[in-house]
């Protein structure tokens, strides 16, 4: 969300409101030598911006939130579904030589590994797949079910979850993505992924709207 510009008159209200709360929305156009239908629009903005609050029968008061609290309110709102990313899977059967080739080529760095029902069924990090590079072994008939990480010990999320939380995730499980599922009853469809990169991208977003 943009941040609020407020113009003089809306500036004026809130500090009428702020020294008078509550206070009617005939009190504030009096106070401003106003009609109460010219300040409707302001007030609703206002309120709708967070700025104030509306009580039937009271009036409007002063919330008391600046606009970074009322930023970090917004932020608390994102899901999932709003900023998620295309998801890179491979099949289960694809070679970690294979693997390797898809994540530079894609440039991502993680995959998501399903089954033949395209069912998630492990996820290959850049770490999975350099330890299997060291040594001398042959990695066209390596295949990824041997290094990756299996179910259930995949950290997922789904598409109305909030975007604090998953970040809280990436951060305590110290990973770079999340594969957004859905359960179909026989078991998770992978239909996005949420990473690192994409909590960057929320961050600068806000922060050029500040």
């Amino acid at each position: 969300m943009s941040k609020i510009e407020l113009n003089k008159r809306q500036e004026q209200i809130v500090e009428i409101v702020k020294e008078n709360g509550p206070i009617t929305g005939e009190q504030i156009a009096d106070h401003l030598h106003l009609t109460r239908a010219t300040l409707r629009p302001d007030l609703a903005i206002l309120t709708m911006a967070g700025f104030l609050e509306a009580r039937p029968r009271v009036g409007y008061y002063y919330t008391g939130k600046q606009d970074t609290q009322l930023l970090a309110e917004e932020l608390k709102k994102l899901q999932v579904k709003d900023h998620q990313s295309i998801p890179i899977v491979v099949s289960v059967n694809v070679s970690v030589y294979d693997a390797i080739c898809t994540m530079f080529l894609e440039d991502v760095g993680t995959l998501f590994v399903v089954d033949d029902q395209t069912y998630l069924v492990g996820v290959l990090s850049r770490k999975d797949l350099l330890r299997a590079s060291l040594g001398k072994q042959d990695l066209t008939s390596i295949p990824v079910n041997i290094i990756m990480t299996r179910m259930p010990n995949i950290t997922t999320c789904r598409q109305d979850d909030l975007i604090v939380d998953v970040a809280n995730a990436l951060i305590d499980k110290q990973i770079d993505a999340l594969p957004v599922v859905k359960d179909t009853g026989n078991g998770f469809e992978v239909i996005g992924r949420i990473t690192k990169t994409n909590m960057t991208k929320i961050l600068v977003s806000f922060a050029n709207d500040v």
